[in-house]
Parts: C-alpha cells; sequence; structure tokens
C-alpha cells in the first residue's frame, strides 16, 4: 500500500513555472494558491494603499491582515506596482518578459487601457498565457457589469433550488462561484500550459463566475432540458436518488447514500425497516423519488431510536455509505482529517503560527507543499525587482516615485 508522500526534497510538478498574479479577493487568487502549492514562483501584483482587498476582509488576524487573506494568499510573494504611474507599468511589463501565466480579474476595459491587455503583453513574450475572470465575460451584453459571488449563484440558478420549500433564497454556504471559477482558472492555465509545451504558443483564456456557477447546475439543467420541469429546492435531498439525504436521530442527525438498489436494501435492513423493500412505493428509485417525504417518515420512525453514532456503526457494518454532519470545530478534529495531512501549520512573521488548509490533490511523484505563509504587502519587491535587473538606486527611486512600494523585513 502506498503511503502520503513527503514532500520536502521531492521535486514539484510546476517547478520553474512563474505566475504573475494581479487578482484579488478570493476567484483568482484561489487559482494562483492552487498552482503556487504544486510549486509555481507566483507574484502577487498589489496596488498600493492597502493591496488585495482581502486584506481587509472578514475577521482580523492581525492588525493587518485578515483570516482570509492569510488564508488564501501562502506559498506567495508580494509586489507592490502602481498601474497609475508609467513606471510601474513598465516594472510589470518587465516582469512579463520571464512569465509563464498572468491572472487578472479587472473590469472589462481596464487592462486594455493600461496597455497591459493580453495582445500588449503577448507582444513581449509571446508563449504568455493570459487568464481573465469577470463576472459575467469579456463579451455579451453584461460583459462591462461588476460581479461577485453571490450575483453569479443568483442568476445561475442556484439560489433558486437551494434550501428548503417555502423559505426566502438560500445561498450555498461557501462561495461556490468564485471558488469554481478559481478552480477552472487552473484547469484552463494547465491544459493552455500542456498547449505552449507541444507548440510554443500562448494564449488567451477567460472564466466567468456566471459560468463557472453555471456549470455545477449538472442535475438541474440535464432535468430542465429532457422535461422542462424547473427544479426547486430539497433540503439534503438528491434530485435523483432516495434515499439519499439527511435522517433525524435521537440527537441529531446522519447522512445517508442509498442512491442504487443494493445500498437501499442494506439501508432498509440496517435499520430494521425490511419489510419496507416490497411495497410497491418503494421498489424502485422511481417510485422512492415519487414517495420520497412519505419514505422519509416512515425511516425516521427507526431512525429516532438511536443516536447518530450508534447509527453509524451499524451502517458501517452493513456496507451503507453514511456520515455525520460535522461543524468547523468538529472536522478539524477528526483522524481522517489529521491522518490526510489537511491542517498545515506556518510561521508567519508578523502573526505567528497559523493554520492554513492542506492541499487536497495528493500527488504522489511531485507531491504540492505548503511552505511560505501570505506575504505582507510589498514584502518581495525589492527581492523580486532586483531580480529582475533594477538595481538598488533604481528600486529607491520607484519608491520614490510612488510607482512602487517596499516592505522589506
Amino acid at each position: 500500500m502506498q503511503t502520503l508522500p513527503n514532500p520536502f526534497g521531492m521535486p514539484e510538478a510546476l517547478d520553474g513555472v512563474r505566475v504573475l498574479d494581479c487578482s484579488q479577493i478570493l476567484a483568482g487568487p484561489f487559482c494562483s494558491m492552487l498552482l503556487a502549492d504544486m510549486g509555481a514562483d507566483v507574484i502577487k501584483i498589489e496596488k498600493p494603499n492597502g493591496g488585495d482587498d482581502t486584506r481587509r476582509m472578514g475577521p482580523p488576524f492581525i492588525d493587518t491582515e485578515s483570516a482570509a487573506f492569510l488564508a488564501m494568499n501562502r506559498n506567495k510573494r508580494s509586489v507592490v506596482l502602481n498601474f497609475k504611474e508609467e513606471a510601474g507599468i513598465e516594472a510589470m511589463k518587465k516582469l512579463v518578459e520571464d512569465a509563464d501565466i498572468v491572472i487578472e480579474n479587472y473590469r472589462t476595459g481596464v487592462m486594455e487601457r493600461l496597455g497591459l491587455s493580453y495582445e500588449d503583453l503577448k507582444a513581449i513574450n509571446p508563449g504568455i498565457i493570459y487568464c481573465s475572470i469577470s463576472g459575467f465575460g469579456r463579451t455579451g451584453p453584461y460583459a462591462r457589469r461588476g460581479g461577485y459571488d453571490l450575483i453569479a449563484q443568483a442568476m445561475s440558478g442556484i439560489m433558486s433550488f437551494t434550501g428548503v420549500p417555502d423559505t426566502p433564497p438560500v445561498k450555498a454556504g461557501v462561495p461556490i462561484a468564485d471558488m469554481n471559477a478559481g478552480m477552472f482558472s487552473v484547469y484552463g492555465i494547465l491544459s493552455a500550459y500542456i498547449h505552449k509545451l507541444k507548440t510554443g504558443n500562448g494564449q488567451y483564456l477567460e472564466i466567468s463566475l456566471l459560468e463557472a456557477a453555471l456549470a455545477y447546475t449538472v442535475w438541474e439543467s440535464a432535468g430542465y432540458f429532457a422535461t422542462g420541469e424547473v427544479a426547486e429546492p430539497l433540503g439534503s435531498s438528491h434530485r435523483n436518488s432516495a434515499p439519499y439525504q439527511a435522517l433525524e436521530t435521537s440527537d441529531g442527525y446522519i447522512v445517508v447514500g442509498a442512491p442504487n438498489q443494493p445500498n437501499w436494501e442494506r439501508l432498509a435492513n440496517a435499520f430494521g425497516c425490511s419489510d419496507l423493500i416490497a411495497r410497491e412505493e418503494y421498489k424502485d428509485n422511481a417510485g422512492r423519488l415519487v414517495n420520497r417525504a412519505k419514505l422519509e417518515e416512515e425511516l425516521e420512525i427507526a431512525t429516532t431510536t438511536k443516536t447518530t453514532d450508534e447509527w453509524l456503526v451499524v451502517l458501517e457494518e452493513a456496507g451503507v455509505p453514511a456520515g455525520p454532519i460535522l461543524n468547523m470545530e468538529q472536522i478539524w478534529a477528526d483522524p481522517q482529517v489529521q491522518d490526510r495531512g489537511m491542517e498545515a501549520i506556518l510561521e508567519h512573521p508578523t502573526a505567528g503560527a497559523i493554520k492554513n488548509i492542506g492541499t487536497a490533490a495528493k500527488l504522489y511523484a511531485t507531491p504540492g507543499r505548503i511552505t511560505k505563509p501570505a506575504p505582507l504587502l510589498g514584502q518581495h519587491t525589492r527581492e523580486v525587482l532586483l531580480g529582475m535587473g533594477y538595481t538598488a538606486d533604481e528600486i529607491d527611486a520607484l519608491v520614490e516615485s510612488g510607482a512602487a512600494v517596499t516592505n522589506d523585513i
């Protein structure tokens, strides 16, 4: 049996790949974080006067950084360039000469106005891969609208079928449009990078929050295409399988999955409800879907007789997929999560020891690694500019003019 790799001393999948990340908030930084975890050199290009807005969003971890920023920007270097100054734009263009990837999420038209569009940067580096992230895409009637995760969740249909029936609109508990846009960005960037390795050619790609959210409506869109029926909220239930949901126990809830006939029969037997198997209304999945509400009531007569933990033992022995509903405190104490290395502890220069989520993609030959905490604003400006060939005096001049900001620690 293979064991989880120890990343130290092992090669990194994206070693030598340089990413210039001009994005902020969530989708772009999440994308660049995933690339950085796999070994890419991610240079986070931030604006003066505060940098990435996420530094000030959510609960503060320390005076100058939010917990959200610390979570999303590990393994990166921070460079502050002022794109309102020509020298700041020129420094960005010089960085592009040795870069592989650019990520940006400015409103449509901003990078073109700055002279930092794909066509502008392609003229400097024909192999550049340029990823634009926006609310609605760079074309179409909504191209110039601003977009946020909440708006994408609403307009993609996700909020129309999330929650329980007859309640106000509910969004997914995580920023799923933002996170999925970040994931699609990684997918697009790495696809473009493979193409570049084969041909030497870079390319432009774009991701929108709306389309990233819409792409997750697989079951609901498929149902609508096939039947014309509009999906509605189902609580924890599945749209195409039953029982596949949360059921009440004597001290809480347990979630169970019986998406096929053998699992359904094992579940019914484990709950002591074997008589339900032969019932006409429950004999197949189609019938169980139609009679979902009644089936839930009948199953909960049994499930409310034991605690969640008691049922977990019974269902595991019966081979029925099941689990508890854990909160944040419980999941981070869970032995499976701890064993799989999903809690990473980093030493921040001012915040001290901080915890991060580990890497979810486990590569066994070139594992990802989390070694550096989120950077202070401008922490690496001088280091990166020196590496580009700027002299110390030239960097001081950039800082004095306001084209760059350094934070030497």
